[in-house]
C-alpha cells in the first residue's frame, strides 16, 4: 500500500489561545483545561489507571495524536502509579502530524508535562508516512505513531487493544474518522474486555459503535460538555495474544541479525543464550569494516522503499542507544548514472515529498559541493545516512544487557530437536548446547543446513569488498554510491565495492574482483583511485543471504509440508517456538533493528511496528503459499 505524501499540521490558535486547525475548523482540545480533559474523558472513561495495575502489558489506541496531550497525560499517570503495568503500549494515528518545532510551541501550555514533552520531542521522528516506534522510559513506554489517514491506516494496525481513546476533530468536520468502517476496524483490534471513551455523543457514532458490539453508556462529561460516552466490547472472543510464560530464548548466530534480536529480547526481560560458530560476534556477512546506512526511495513507494525507510530510522534510533557502536552520520550521496536516471531521481523526490532531513534531490552543482569534486550529474542526498561498522554494532547490542545475554562463541550447532515444550540445540556429538522454549535462527546462509529450514528459498550471494589505503586516495568526507560505493576512511582504509555473484563458493579474495571494484569506482568517481595497483589490494569476502524477492524472511517458521492451494498465512501450521530472522541480503544494517523489533513483537504478542501488508510480505510462509498457488505444468 503506497503512502501518499504527508501534509504536516499548521499550528494556529483561537483568540482564546487554544490550538486550532483551520483545515478542520475545530480545536485540538477543550479551552477549559486540556490536561484535565484528558484525565477525565480518556483516562477516567477507560477506568485508568486502575485497569492497567499489576498487568504485564496494557495497550491503548488513540485516534488523533494532535499535540500529544492524551499521551503525555497517560505517560504521567503511568509514571505516578506504583502499581503500574510493566510495559505500556500507546498506539496513535495522525493524518497531519506536527513538526517537533510546532510541538514545542504547542506544548508550552502544559508546564506540568515539560520534562516528558521534551523527551518526546527528542525522539520525534521525521514526518514520513507509515509506522514509527519510539521506545521511551527505558523501553517501558512504547509509543507507536502511525502517520497517515486513520480511515485507511487503521486497517494496517496489528494489535490487541485494551482501551480506545476516540479523539480527533468533530464528526461534522472529519466524518471519515467516525465512520462505520473505522468502528469495524476498532472492533477487529479489541482485546477481551476492551473499553472506549470519547467526548463525542453524535447519534451516527453511537449507532456505528453499537453495531460492532460495543455496549455504550453516557457518563458525566468535562465542561462545557455535560456528557461523554464510554463503552465496553461485549464479544467473548478468547485472548489472541497471550504473553509467553517462560521467557527464555536461544538465538543461533551472532551476526547483525542475531545480535539485534538478542538485544531486543533482552530489553523485554528475556534470558537469551546466543550460540555463534565463529570465534567472535559479527563475522561472516556482518564482518566488514563498514557498511552503508540509507533508505532506498522509489516513485511508487514500493515495499522495499517503505521497509528501507522504516528500517533506516529504526537503525538510527538503535545506534543512538548504543554508545559502544561505531558509526558516522556523515551523509550519503547517491549519484545518478546518467541524465535519464537523474530525472527519475528528481521526479521520485518530488513525488514522495519526504522531509529534507530524510532525502532530497541535489543538482550537479550542489552535489559537487558536497563531494568537493566536479560532477556531471546530481542525485539523492541523504543527510542522515552514513556508515556503520557491523561488528561493533553486534558487540554493542550483545553486551548492552550482560545480566540477560549469555554469548557462547566457537560453538557449532549441528541440529535442532524438539523435546516436550522446549527446543534443544545439539552439537555433533549429541550433547545439548542450550535448551529453551523459543529458538531464533539467524545464521544467514547456514540456515539451510538445519532440517527445519532445508526448504527455505535462500541463496548465498558472494560479495568482495576492496580496502583502499587512506594514503592512496583523496580525502572523502561522505559516503558516495553510483555504480559502486566508497566510504570515508575507517581504520585506515577507504572501502569500495562490492561485487555480487551467485552460485559462487570461493572464500578467498580474487584479483579479478578487486579489478571490478576499481572499475566501478572509476565510473563513480573518475580518477579517485588512480595509480592504485589491484595486485596490492586487500579486502574481504562475505556470503550474504538473499531471498528470491530481496525482502527479509522474518517470523514464525511454518512446517515444511507444502501448503494447500487455498492456504493463507494465518492458516499455515507453524513449528511452535521456532522463529527466523533471515534473508537480509545486502541491507543487513538497514533491516536489522526494525526486523528485531518486529520478530520480538510477534513472539511477545505485542503491537507490531509495521503495517500488516509489510508484515505479511516478510513472513517465511509466503514462499510455501506461492509455491502451492503456482499452476502445475503438464
Amino acid at each position: 500500500m503506497a503512502a501518499m505524501p504527508l501534509q504536516p499540521a499548521r499550528l494556529e490558535f483561537t483568540t482564546a489561545g487554544t490550538p486550532f486547525s483551520a483545515v478542520f475548523k475545530d480545536v485540538y482540545h477543550s479551552a477549559h483545561g486540556g490536561p484535565a480533559q484528558a484525565r477525565h474523558v480518556f483516562l477516567g472513561g477507560n477506568g485508568l489507571p486502575q485497569r492497567w495495575q499489576d498487568r504485564e502489558r496494557f495497550v491503548i489506541l488513540e485516534t488523533g495524536f494532535g499535540l500529544g496531550l492524551n499521551f503525555l497525560a497517560t505517560w504521567q499517570a503511568w509514571r505516578s502509579d506504583p502499581c503500574r503495568c510493566r510495559r505500556l503500549h500507546f498506539i496513535s494515528l495522525e493524518k497531519h502530524p506536527f513538526t517537533a518545532t510546532d510541538l514545542a510551541v504547542g506544548q508550552q501550555a502544559w508546564p506540568e508535562f515539560a520534562d516528558l514533552a521534551a523527551t518526546l520531542r527528542h525522539h520525534w521522528p521525521p514526518l514520513t508516512p507509515g509506522t514509527h516506534r519510539l521506545h521511551l522510559d527505558d523501553g517501558r513506554i512504547v509509543l507507536t505513531l502511525v502517520f497517515g489517514d486513520t480511515a485507511t491506516q487503521l486497517r494496517e494496525v496489528d494489535a490487541a487493544v485494551d482501551a480506545f481513546f476516540l479523539d480527533g476533530f468533530a464528526p461534522a468536520s472529519n466524518p471519515e474518522m467516525w465512520s462505520l468502517p473505522v468502528c469495524k476496524a476498532l472492533a477487529r483490534l479489541a482485546a477481551p474486555g476492551a473499553t472506549l471513551a470519547t467526548w463525542c455523543l453524535a447519534r451516527p457514532v453511537r449507532d456505528a459503535l453499537a453495531t460492532v458490539e460495543f455496549d455504550l453508556e453516557r457518563h458525566p462529561g468535562f465542561a462545557p460538555r455535560r456528557e461523554m460516552l464510554v463503552g465496553r466490547f461485549r464479544s467473548r472472543r478468547p485472548e489472541r495474544r497471550p504473553l509467553p510464560a517462560d521467557r527464555r530464548a536461544i538465538v543461533i548466530g551472532a551476526g547483525i541479525a542475531g545480535s539485534t534480536v538478542a538485544h531486543r529480547l533482552a530489553a523485554g526481560g528475556w534470558q537469551v543464550t546466543v550460540l555463534e560458530q565463529a570465534a567472535t560476534p559479527g563475522q561472516g556477512a556482518s564482518g566488514n569494516l563498514a557498511g552503508m546506512l540509507r533508505p532506498l526511495p522509489s516513485p511508487d513507494d514500493n515495499r522495499i522503499s517503505r521497509l528501507t525507510r522504516a528500517g533506516f530510522l529504526a537503525t538510527l534510533a538503535l545506534l543512538q542507544s548504543l554508545p559502544a557502536a561505531r558509526w558516522s552520520l556523515c551523509g550519503v550521496l547517491h549519484l545518478a548514472r546518467d541524465t535519464g536516471h537523474e530525472a527519475q531521481q528528481r521526479h521520485t523526490a518530488e513525488r514522495l515529498g519526504l522531509p529534507p532531513e530524510v532525502v532530497q534531490f541535489v543538482a550537479a552543482a550542489a552535489a559537487s559541493e558536497l563531494l568537493q569534486r566536479p560532477l556531471d550529474t546530481g542525485g539523492w542526498w541523504f543527510p542522515g545516512g552514513g556508515w556503520v561498522q557491523p561488528p561493533s554494532l553486534c558487540c554493542a547490542a550483545l553486551t548492552a544487557f550482560p545480566e540477560r545475554i549469555t554469548i557462547r562463541c566457537a560453538v557449532a550447532v549441528d541440529r535442532l530437536e524438539r523435546a516436550k515444550t522446549n527446543w534443544q540445540a545439539l552439537a555433533g556429538d549429541g550433547s545439548v548446547l542450550a535448551e529453551a522454549p523459543v529458538v531464533v535462527m539467524a545464521t544467514g546462509v547456514a540456515a539451510r543446513h538445519f532440517s527445519q529450514f532445508a526448504w527455505l528459498p535462500q541463496i548465498a550471494a558472494r560479495g568482495q569488498v576492496s580496502h583502499l589505503p587512506a594514503a592512496a586516495t583523496p580525502p572523502l568526507k561522505i559516503v558516495v554510491c553510483k555504480h559502486g560505493y566508497a566510504t570515508p576512511v575507517v581504520d585506515g582504509y577507504c572501502l569500495t565495492g562490492a561485487t555480487l555473484s551467485l552460485d559462487d563458493d570461493e572464500t578467498g579474495e580474487r584479483l579479478a574482483d578487486h579489478c571490478d571494484n576499481l572499475a566501478q569506482l572509476e565510473l563513480t568517481l573518475p580518477g579517485f583511485a588512480a595509480g592504485i595497483d589491484p595486485v596490492q589490494l586487500s579486502g574481504r569476502v562475505g556470503f550474504r543471504p538473499l531471498s528470491p524477492d530481496r525482502l527479509p524472511i522474518v517470523g514464525p517458521v511454518p512446517a515444511a509440508s507444502a501448503a494447500a492451494s487455498n492456504s493463507r498465512l494465518h492458516n499455515l501450521p507453524r513449528l511452535p517456538g521456532l522463529w527466523c530472522a533471515q534473508g537480509y541480503g545486502t541491507r543487513g544494517i538497514t533491516w536489522s533493528a526494525l526486523m528485531a523489533d518486529l520478530l520480538v513483537s510477534r513472539i511477545e504478542g505485542d503491537p507490531l511496528p509495521l503495517e500488516r501488508d509489510l508484515v505479511d510480505a516478510l513472513d517465511p510462509g509466503r514462499f510455501l503459499i506461492r509455491s502451492a498457488r503456482r499452476p502445475v505444468r503438464t
